[in-house]
């Protein structure tokens, strides 16, 4: 029995093209005539739009239309791909050709037959299938920006420059697979970024600093409320006034505390990263061959969840048609899982954990997060911070790198502050937070209640591709952190 999703996936990626789900099996044959163990074909059709304002005018604007479909082949490790953005029988047996020559020239495996595609999975449909392009009409959009940087600029008459932002994509999707799976996906998605610059001050006493703030998932443009638009305006605001009245970072090895919601990014890069499947099966991750050892410290609990409804970085489906889960990976300190895709899980001898994802349809799948988190402990955030007689409040983050072999990493801090005394105290700047992801999970002495997601403007990269994901965490005291600072 198939759903709305399935229905609009068919329409749009394979009657509109002159294609059934029966017709795909000459596809499927071809594939199958030489030396192959899975394959699949992977149709998209997406939409994308982007309105961005700048010196109080939107200054730019663009509408994008990308459709294709990629055929996979795999044979043992190795996997022979070819996509076309022409979705059609002809692109179709063309790229199957392709892909089978590039198989065959591996000679490994043995010719297997094909399991036609022949029934509908059904997934659980976290979010709504309405185009978000349609739901506002272009003026309109026009004038939420507007509206929003006259929001910003209420905030504080020091506000400067505002560039406001907003995104919008539709996308379709369809896998069909040699096991007889035929899955679907209809995404919406849609974003809002606010960026304030404030100056105060006279001549070379001048300041300027910035702030940021954002957020969205999978909904249409309804979403973005006056309330909530007003909210993005003053945390961008208030973090730059904060930033305007910041003195220079200390440096050295201290106690620190980062908190709730998006500085989870940290989790997500310097350890999340490490826990992908490929990583580990190639053993150049920090935690490859240590299921079952300790890794973090007690009560440290990190799980992906892709279920979450309407979240930047869920799926109902990953992009090899497996549903989405809720995987735990580090279980009160102890290492039980890695994230999979097909792949990487069938060489592992494991399963797959629905994190197969693809930035689109010319690119090959690869174990990726969705929407990864520390779960809450049992502390007050207030005692958390009373217990600290100094050290530093890390409240968000900006940019960072990690090296997956050595798990080492480097984060700067968008909004800081001293801890003294068990207070919050001066805030400061320039401070970029150094470590090792698991030395840094082990350094961790207090977990906050208070686990929050982010508002949803994480994107993350990997071998090129970028694709929308989710970071949660507590508030979190880790101890021993190296801190880089100006002071």
């Amino acid at each position: 029995m198939t759903h709305a999703h399935d229905q609009i996936a068919e329409k749009t990626l394979l009657t509109a093209h002159g294609l059934s789900p029966h017709s795909l099996e000459t596809v499927f044959g071809q594939l199958f005539g030489h030396h192959v163990d899975y394959a699949d074909l992977y149709f998209q059709h997406a939409r994308s739009e982007a309105w961005s304002l700048e010196e109080g005018i939107v200054k730019s604007g663009s509408f994008n239309i990308e459709q294709g479909v990629g055929v996979r082949a795999i044979s043992g490790e190795k996997t022979a791909f070819a996509y076309s953005d022409d979705i059609s029988m002809t692109a179709l047996q063309a790229a199957a050709t392709t892909t089978r020559a590039i198989a065959n020239a591996t000679g490994a495996g043995a010719a297997r037959q094909s399991t036609l595609p022949k029934h509908w999975a059904a997934p659980t449909i976290l979010y709504g299938g309405d185009n978000p392009i349609a739901s506002l009409e272009d003026a309109a959009k026009v004038k939420l920006l507007e509206r929003l940087e006259t929001m910003a600029r209420a905030e504080d008459p020091r506000v400067t420059e505002v560039m406001a932002h907003i995104a919008g994509t539709w996308e379709v999707v369809l896998v069909a697979r040699s096991d007889g799976r035929m899955a679907t996906d209809v995404r919406p998605l849609v974003r809002v970024s606010l960026n304030v610059i404030m100056e105060h001050g006279k001549g070379a006493k001048r300041r300027r600093e910035q702030g940021s703030s954002g957020g969205g998932g999978r909904y249409d443009y309804s979403y973005f409320t006056d309330d909530i638009l007003r909210d993005y305006a003053k945390k961008a605001v208030h973090q730059a006034s904060v930033n305007l009245a910041a003195k220079p970072a200390p440096a050295g090895e201290m106690t620190v505390v980062l908190g709730p919601g998006w500085p989870g990014i940290l989790l997500h890069e310097a350890v999340g990263h490490g826990l992908e499947g490929d990583f580990n099966r190639k053993g150049s991750s920090t935690f490859a061959g240590r299921i079952g050892q300790r890794v973090a410290a007690k009560g440290v609990t990190v799980v992906d969840d892709g279920t979450i409804p309407d979240r930047r970085g869920s799926l109902s489906i990953d992009d090899e048609g497996n549903p989405t889960r809720r995987t735990v990976l580090i279980e009160d300190g102890i290492l039980v899982g890695y994230l999979q895709d097909s792949l990487n899980a069938r060489l592992m001898g494991v399963l797959p954990t629905g994190n197969g994802r693809r930035e689109s349809f010319a690119h090959l799948p690869l174990p990726r997060m969705t929407n990864t988190m520390m779960l809450a402990g049992n502390h007050d955030p207030a005692e958390i911070i009373k217990s600290v007689k100094k050290g530093l409040y890390a409240a968000n983050f900006g940019g960072g790198q990690v090296d997956i072999t050595s798990g080492k990493f480097v984060f700067s801090t968008a909004e800081a502050y001293l801890i003294e005394n068990g207070k919050i105290t001066t805030p400061v700047k320039g401070a970029t937070l150094i470590g090792n992801g698991p030395e840094a999970m082990m350094r961790v002495s207090m977990i906050g209640n208070d686990m929050a997601l982010d508002s949803g403007v994480g994107t993350c990269g990997k071998e090129g591709q970028s694709v929308p994901v989710g970071v949660g965490q507590p508030t979190l005291r880790i101890d021993g952190l190296t801190v880089g600072g100006t002071g």
